[in-house]
């Protein structure tokens, strides 16, 4: 074997150990020190079981530590029954929910509703998912004369979904971004006040370049983050930050090794079983979305 060989083999093997040990250091020290959300009662809406864990694991992981005193719950608007496995798929999602740290499986609400079917065609109309979601988090209208001068209320702080691009451009998942930004304007809607009670917050997507270079993404992520300047400064109107990054670690450092990426791993390999097939493999793999999440706080008007 030549010098140069040695050499090529040496320099590689030094990458491969430095760049995780990097990371680490850089999920650990971030995580820390960027803003995050604290005793906020949170919902995250999805489209279908296992989006959860196949591109909000970090989120999950993060928001539900039980330092954080929040208390999230998820809502799926389709039990994913376009092969016949909805009840299977229901199943899973609540024991992939309790891996990612939710509190009980009554956290987890599943419907199943021809008004929202598993489908890589079909647009769910966005009125019906707001009137959905306003009939879950808000109070019926007050019969009382100066309702308009009252402000707004709702039984969550945080909405959490997918953005405009859906991540995969699934059309079920895009039909949320516009559902929930509805839903937002529907809960000031003939207010005097018009500060929202729900702060709307959406899951960043990325090129393919990005998507599939798995924690090797933190340098783009944190890269986009500074040039865009600090986070903590644009905040809500309830105060809450205008940027969300959460990273899974490589390794766990809780109880049991909770809170990595191995736990994300596992809510797929372990919970969502009737969904792994071959692709799947390496979704878990080499997609960033196992290891960061950045979310972006929604100004809608």
């Amino acid at each position: 074997m030549s010098y140069s060989t040695l050499l090529g083999l040496g320099v590689s093997s030094a990458f491969a150990v430095a760049l995780p040990l990097l990371y680490t250091y850089t999920s650990s020290t971030l995580q820390t020190q960027l803003p995050t959300l604290r005793n906020k009662r949170i919902c995250l809406l999805i489209a279908h079981p296992d989006d959860e864990a196949m591109f909000f694991a970090p989120t999950m992981l993060a928001l539900t530590r039980p330092d954080s005193g929040n208390h999230v719950k998820i809502l799926c608007l389709s039990t994913g029954n376009a092969d016949g496995l909805g009840e299977t798929r229901r199943r899973e999602l609540v024991k992939s929910g309790l891996m990612l740290g939710l509190r009980h499986e009554d956290d987890v609400f599943v419907l199943d509703s021809p008004d929202f079917p598993d489908s890589m065609t079909t647009t769910w109309d966005a009125g019906r998912i707001s009137s959905l979601l306003c009939s879950a988090f808000t109070p019926p209208p007050s019969a009382r004369q100066n309702a308009a001068d009252e402000p707004p209320t709702a039984a969550i702080d945080v909405l959490i979904t997918f953005d405009a691009g859906g991540v995969s451009s699934h059309p079920n998942h895009i039909s949320l971004y516009h559902g929930a930004r509805r839903f937002i304007t529907a809960l000031t809607r003939g207010r005097a006040s018009r500060a929202s009670p729900v702060d709307l917050y959406t899951l960043t997507s990325v090129g393919v370049g990005r998507k599939y270079i798995g924690f090797l993404d933190v340098f783009f992520t944190v890269g986009n983050l500074l040039l865009a300047g600090p986070p903590a400064q644009k905040k809500s109107d309830k105060g809450n930050p205008g940027v969300l990054v959460n990273l899974n670690p490589l390794i766990g450092t809780g109880p049991g090794g909770r809170g990595c990426y191995g736990t994300a791993r596992m809510a797929m390999t372990h919970a969502h079983k009737s969904q792994m097939v071959w692709f799947r493999w390496g979704w878990i793999t080499m997609s960033r979305y196992m290891y960061i999440n950045d979310l972006q706080l929604e100004k809608v008007k």
